[in-house]
């Protein structure tokens, strides 16, 4: 079993699967690999496997327990939550065994299989692995990159290219400018005549065709959509999630509320 064991981040990490089910086994394996590794780190997971008496005709095998052991208690709780997590609804109950059993897990329906194999070893995996809390998980993105992303998806449009859509009577789609500004940003700093108000919180319900809360005008994908917040910040994520949607001419205004009042625009 130590031979097959791995290390991740200084830890030895390994699983090892019995037919006996009785805490003398238990002991007897935990306490093989605490001599084995005496110096080094380590967190291994011991499940006892039988023939479940549930599938008549079948080899499928089920836990009785899951044993967590290791040489940091702070591994073995994340360990049995993330057992509990990976296995949710199946843990009937966790104890804490002692020094060399340190936990105990009762989970249904977890054998030898391919999956839960790959569960356990991610949880081990998990558990030991360094996070460092100041560094970004992987996949991430920063704020800058998702509004970057969301702008590549947009035609965006200056103040006076808005206005221009808006009074355009021969504008090949229907237009609506947007304001997704909070009441207390409208009421501080004013409003842009002919603008429909859809706060932020309600855009993709009220746009949505397929939503039943939809605004009236909202029964179409082609409608060009134009929003503005205050700075045109918040606006390129919000025309970015509307095309999550299929509204693809959705867009916004470069700038925002404070740009097209400094183009001079009407405004009320």
């Amino acid at each position: 079993m130590i031979t097959n064991a791995c290390t991740v981040d200084g830890v030895r990490i390994g699983i090892h699967y019995s037919k006996e089910d009785d805490s003398d086994c238990f002991r007897l394996v935990a306490s093989h690999i605490s001599t084995c590794l005496p110096l080094s780190p380590y967190l291994f997971i011991i499940a006892t496997t039988s023939v479940s008496p549930t599938i008549t005709g079948s080899d499928a095998c089920i836990s009785d327990a899951l044993i967590i052991c290791g040489s940091d208690e702070d591994d073995m709780q994340r360990a049995v939550l993330l057992a509990s997590s990976k296995f949710p609804g199946r843990v009937d109950a966790v104890n804490n065994k002692g020094t060399l059993i340190a936990q105990a897990a009762s989970i249904r329906q977890i054998g030898s299989s391919t999956y839960h194999e790959a569960a356990l070893w991610d949880i081990l995996f998990n558990s030991v692995h360094t996070h460092n809390p100041h560094s970004p998980p992987p996949g991430s993105r920063s704020i800058d990159q998702i509004l970057s992303d969301a702008r590549a998806k947009l035609e965006r449009m200056t103040p006076q290219q808005a206005y221009d859509a808006l009074h355009d009577p021969t504008y090949p789609v229907p237009v609506f400018l947007v304001d997704i500004r909070p009441a207390a940003e409208r009421d501080r700093e004013g409003e842009i005549h002919g603008s429909l108000i859809v706060e932020r919180n309600v855009l993709e319900w009220r746009f949505d065709p397929r939503c039943e809360v939809r605004l009236t005008i909202a029964d179409r994908y082609d409608s060009k959509i134009i929003l503005f917040c205050r700075e045109g910040y918040t606006s390129s994520l919000a025309a970015a999630s509307l095309h999550e949607l299929g509204l693809l001419n959705a867009t916004d205004i470069v700038g925002g509320y404070d740009a097209w009042i400094a183009a001079g625009l009407p405004c009320q």
